[in-house]
C-alpha cells in the first residue's frame, strides 16, 4: 500500500511542441514515453518522498496548511492528513480514516468467516 501513497514521481511535462515535421513529432513522443518508462522503473526512496512532501508543504504554505503522513495500524498502510497550522485541526484525510477503519473492520470480519486467503 505504500506504493499508493508514494507512487512514482511523475516528471513535469514540457509543453513545447517540436516542428511540424511528422517524423520529429513521432521521435519526440517516443522519447517522452521512454523517459516515462525509465522513471516508473526506479524505486521510490524515502528521500524522494520527503522532497515531494517538502514541495507540497511549500505549495500549501500560502493557505497555512501542511501535509502529515499517518500510519494506519490495523491495515499497515499510510494515509495523508492536511493540517491547519494555526488551529492544528485536520482539514482533510486522504483517504478518509473512517473509510480505512471500515475497510479494516470488513477484512477482520471476513477473516472470522474464512480461515485462509486464497
Amino acid at each position: 500500500m505504500i506504493e499508493k501513497v508514494t507512487g512514482t514521481i511523475q516528471p513535469t511535462q514540457s509543453f513545447s511542441k517540436p516542428e511540424n515535421n511528422q517524423n520529429e513529432v513521432v521521435t519526440y513522443i517516443q522519447g517522452q514515453e521512454r523517459h516515462q518508462e525509465e522513471t516508473n522503473n526506479q524505486p521510490v526512496t524515502r528521500e524522494k518522498v520527503e522532497d515531494v512532501v517538502q514541495g507540497m508543504n511549500e505549495f500549501l504554505h500560502a493557505s497555512n496548511t501542511h501535509l502529515k503522513f499517518e500510519f494506519h495500524d490495523k491495515l499497515k498502510e499510510y494515509y495523508v492528513t492536511i493540517v491547519d497550522e494555526r488551529t492544528k485541526e485536520i482539514v482533510r484525510e486522504i483517504p478518509a480514516k473512517k473509510m480505512l477503519d471500515m475497510y479494516a473492520a470488513m477484512t477482520e470480519f471476513v477473516g472470522l468467516i474464512v480461515d485462509k486467503k486464497i
